[in-house]
């Protein structure tokens, strides 16, 4: 690894359809103090998210891709983790429920190498929704059945990994299943995966929360199939740096 960005976090920002946040989100990540890059992939925004993302000022810490079409949260993930440079890596929403302010108490642990995976766990709040909580709950119940890994919110945003963990992994995710599915691998992997508390500050359907029903079965299924699926088909060999097989219409390097 480059000098550079030895004990850097490149902050993974999946986007869609979020042109009334996305500039309070950047100005959030930016604050943050932390040694970052900031790895953007929009996934076919159709609000103006891309016109707002390509009036953006080139920046020497500031990567921006544009998907031909959507293709999922998950998607944009694998595209960004193609790109992104730091010793470790985040995963950001760009809804404004996560605040960048947490990274310091995520990476500390990464840092200080009392491991190689952390987790941001959420509060039990009633505003986050029923079906949005139990189903949470459910995933951990199950993520902790099959796999016993002893955590407390499987569903998180928050997920620090070290890249070099990461870059092992072979992912097939195009939807929010990205997380039923690191989570599934890293354990099988043996990893023990550290928590620490986060702020959360949930927002509604109507406000614009984008998973569904369906994702959760998915979420479901990933658990299951993970569990038993051999490692060795999903498992890297040799490979420095994972590839995407999702189009790009649009890339804008950092200013360097």
């Amino acid at each position: 690894m480059k000098d550079r960005w030895k004990g850097s976090v490149s902050v993974i920002v999946p986007v869609y359809n979020e042109a009334a946040h996305v500039d309070e989100l950047l100005q959030a990540i930016h604050a943050s103090p932390v040694k970052k890059e900031i790895v953007i992939v929009d996934d076919g925004s159709t609000d103006g998210t891309r016109e707002k993302l390509k009036a953006l000022p080139p920046m020497d810490d500031v990567t921006v891709v544009f998907h031909e079409k959507n293709c999922g949260k998950g998607a944009a993930i694998r595209t960004a983790l193609s790109y992104a440079r730091g010793e470790y890596v985040l995963i950001q929403d760009s809804d404004l429920e996560y605040d960048p302010q947490d990274y310091p108490a995520l990476l500390r642990p990464l840092e200080e190498g009392r491991a190689n995976v952390v987790y941001g766990v959420r509060p039990d709040r009633p505003e986050r929704g029923l079906r949005f909580f139990l189903g949470a709950k459910l995933l951990t119940h199950l993520t902790n059945f099959l796999y016993g890994a002893g955590i407390h919110d499987e569903a998180t945003c928050y997920k620090a990994v070290r890249r070099s963990l990461l870059s092992q992994v072979q992912l097939s995710c195009h939807r929010f299943e990205f997380c039923p599915e690191v989570t599934a691998k890293l354990c099988r992997m043996g990893e023990k995966i550290e928590e620490v508390p986060i702020q959360y500050h949930p927002r509604s359907a109507d406000e614009g929360k984008k998973i569904r029903h369906s994702d959760g079965l998915q979420a479901i299924w990933t658990l299951i199939r993970y569990r038993f699926t051999p490692r060795r088909r999903w498992l890297r060999q040799g490979e420095d740096k994972p590839q995407t097989p999702f189009a790009v219409s649009f890339s804008r390097p950092p200013a360097e």
